[in-house]
């Protein structure tokens, strides 16, 4: 599988695909999904990156056993936060943009991102910022459309937003606009902080936010 989708990859990367590391993600089938088989995630890094990542990890005395990506980082974050046969979606901004992921039993469903970043909703006038939420709101009830088209059998518990720097309003506005349920996260609620207690503010959290997910990788 992965020697194919690395063939099907060439036209659709920067680089040459003989120098790239090329991994596959399974995701779990539905309804709409049985019928026309499985989907998957394919996952594409050029090599010398990985090598860089790898020394950094060398070099300071840690075994490094498993390279994350944001993603599947977000994933075991959400999974703390699932209940029983309820799927879960959580968005999360950084400097790179929005990262919106549904998940449910700790499997990656659907995974999206909006061209948005934190640097954007922090900088803009309040006047400016109602635009950016109305586009956030418009491309998160795109895809929780698309999620309960494609798994209907996994109903949506509710949205959750990761945390930001400043309260900017965005929680509210979501609730006010979309369709599922929306609360903010605190990992303090789930996670135990008594040692590293910087870490209860929401703005280390976001700061820390891929770390700590890629920490509580299991597998």
């Amino acid at each position: 599988m992965k020697s194919a989708v690395r063939w099907r990859l060439k036209e659709f990367l920067e680089y040459p695909v003989e120098s790239a590391t090329v991994d596959i993600v399974a995701v779990p089938s539905g309804q709409a999904t049985a019928a026309r088989g499985r989907s998957i995630y394919a996952v594409s890094a050029r090599n010398q990156d990985i090598e860089s990542r790898m020394k950094m990890f060398a070099q300071a005395k840690i075994t490094l056993r498993v390279i994350e990506i944001a993603e599947m980082a977000q994933r075991n974050l959400a999974a703390l936060f699932e209940t029983d046969h309820r799927a879960l979606a959580m968005l999360s901004f950084s400097e790179d943009g929005g990262l919106l992921t549904s998940t449910a039993g700790g499997e990656l469903y659907l995974s999206r991102r909006i061209e948005i970043s934190l640097d954007q909703l922090l900088g803009v006038r309040a006047e400016m910022r109602d635009q950016l939420f109305e586009r956030i709101a418009l491309e998160l009830q795109r895809s929780l459309d698309h999620f309960d088209r494609q798994f209907s059998n996994v109903p949506l518990a509710r949205l959750l937003l990761a945390p930001l720097p400043e309260d900017l309003g965005l929680v509210a506005y979501l609730a006010a606009n979309l369709s599922a349920p929306v609360e903010a996260v605190n990992l303090g609620d789930v996670l135990d902080f008594h040692e590293v207690p910087e870490l209860r503010e929401a703005s280390e959290q976001i700061l820390r936010w891929q770390t700590l997910g890629a920490a509580l990788r299991t597998e």
